[in-house]
Parts: structure tokens; C-alpha cells; sequence
């Protein structure tokens, strides 16, 4: 071999070599590109979710109502002439008092019958207005005794609310408990584990709706003697929020 094809043979042997690691260097990039994601998403599962309670109790110092007027009578322009008197002049009594909401809830006219000795026999019928509003708590003893006074002759209902406004501010109240808590929750448990949390990855608020009214038996109101001094005493309302906290560590 002379020395021209020594040299094409070193030259052959070189460029082959630099092929091959060009090959070597595009595989271990491709081998990165792939796994680069398999890591990031591992790292991405390394989160823990916990979700906090909180709850705000308030007085409640609003009072809904529902009461009305209910007439048997043996023909039905003599009920409906005696619901509408009486309606009216309930209806007048609460527009002079210091209430709101007032609004009409019910009206209904229905024969009365006699299911004696197995035969069904007409006897009259019965005629009902009922109305609702809201007052304050404090008033409310002293206005069913006059609304059974000018001709109320049912009290369906009666419910205890806070205002709005401290329903609002209960709301945000528990909402920072309930935070406080899941990150308390997540604080205990990332210590017993010996781990520490890095971020808040992310935060649900979960929807909680207002509370209810606290209703009160209507049969409570709806004795005879309902009308002498009926004593009406509001309570308290809970309020509720709950949040989830994603946090990775």
C-alpha cells in the first residue's frame, strides 16, 4: 500500500468516525427531548390538594312571614266578598307598618264537601288569600297579634334571616377560615412527611349557597291564643365556605 491510499484510508476512517458521532450526538438529543417531559409531567404530579372548611355564625335579625286570611262560607260570592274585606284590611294594617317584600303568595277558591255516609255532598266553600313580607325580628310579636286583630286567620310560616349586608360579611369571614384551614391541613401533612411545599399551583373556591331561612313550626303561632302577647325570639345563621388548595412540593 502506498502512501496516496494510506492517507484516503485515514481520511475514509475520520470521516466515518465523525458521521458516527454526529449520529451518536442527534440520538442522545432526540433520548432528552423525549424524557424531558416524561420528567416535567412527574414533577408536575408532585402536588397534594386538601380542601378547608369555614363557617361564620350571625344573629338573625330579619323575620319572613306568611300569613293570610282563610273563609268557609256556604256560597262563593259570600267568601269572596268576606276574604277580600278582611284581606284589605290586613293588607292595610302591614303597608303602614315599617315592613318589606310585601307580596301576595296565594289565592285560592275550592268547594267544600261532606263525605258522610258515603255520598259526596257540596257545603260550601273555602276561600284563601295568604300574603309574606319581612320585618325586624323585634316587631314581628307585636304585628301578628294585629294582623290576627283586623281578620288574619292563618299564620303559614314564619323564618328567621340575617341582612344581606352581614350575610355578605359572614361569606368573606369564612372564606378566610376556610383557606386558613387547607393550608394548615397541607402544612401538616407535608411536615409528617418530612417535605416541604414549594407553591400554590392553584385555588378553588367552592360554591356555597346563601343559608336558608331558619323557619320556625307555624303551629306555634296558630293558637287560639295567639293574638295575647305571641313572643318571637330570632336565633343565629351559619354560614359556610369551603376552598381547595393545590400546592406542590
Amino acid at each position: 500500500m502506498n502512501k496516496e491510499e494510506k492517507q484516503s484510508k485515514i481520511s475514509r476512517f475520520t470521516v466515518a468516525n465523525l458521521r458516527l458521532g454526529r449520529l451518536l450526538a442527534i440520538c442522545s438529543f432526540l433520548s432528552l427531548t423525549l424524557i424531558n417531559p416524561a420528567i416535567a409531567e412527574e414533577k408536575l404530579l408532585q402536588t397534594l390538594t386538601v380542601t378547608g372548611n369555614g363557617s361564620e355564625r350571625i344573629a338573625t335579625t330579619l323575620t319572613q312571614v306568611r300569613l293570610g286570611v282563610e273563609i268557609q262560607g256556604r256560597t262563593v260570592t259570600e267568601v269572596q266578598q268576606e276574604v277580600a274585606k278582611r284581606t284589605s284590611a290586613v293588607v292595610d294594617l302591614l303597608r303602614s307598618k315599617d315592613i318589606s317584600q310585601l307580596q301576595t303568595t296565594g289565592i285560592r277558591l275550592v268547594p267544600d264537601y261532606d263525605y258522610s255516609n258515603n255520598q259526596r255532598n257540596l257545603v260550601g266553600y273555602i276561600g284563601t288569600n295568604t300574603v309574606s313580607f319581612r320585618l325586624q325580628t323585634e316587631l314581628v310579636g307585636t304585628l301578628l297579634d294585629e294582623t290576627v286583630k283586623a281578620g288574619a286567620t292563618r299564620i303559614d310560616g314564619v323564618s328567621f334571616t340575617a341582612t344581606p349586608e352581614a350575610i355578605s360579611e359572614a361569606q368573606f369571614e369564612a372564606l378566610r377560615k376556610a383557606t386558613i384551614d387547607a393550608q394548615a391541613m397541607a402544612d401538616a401533612v407535608l411536615k409528617t412527611l418530612n417535605l416541604t411545599s414549594k407553591e400554590i399551583v392553584s385555588i378553588q373556591v367552592n360554591e356555597d349557597s346563601v343559608p336558608p331561612p331558619q323557619p320556625i313550626a307555624a303551629e306555634a303561632l296558630s293558637r287560639e291564643d295567639a293574638g295575647i302577647n305571641t313572643p318571637v325570639i330570632g336565633g343565629e345563621q351559619t354560614v359556610r365556605a369551603s376552598v381547595t388548595l393545590q400546592i406542590s412540593y
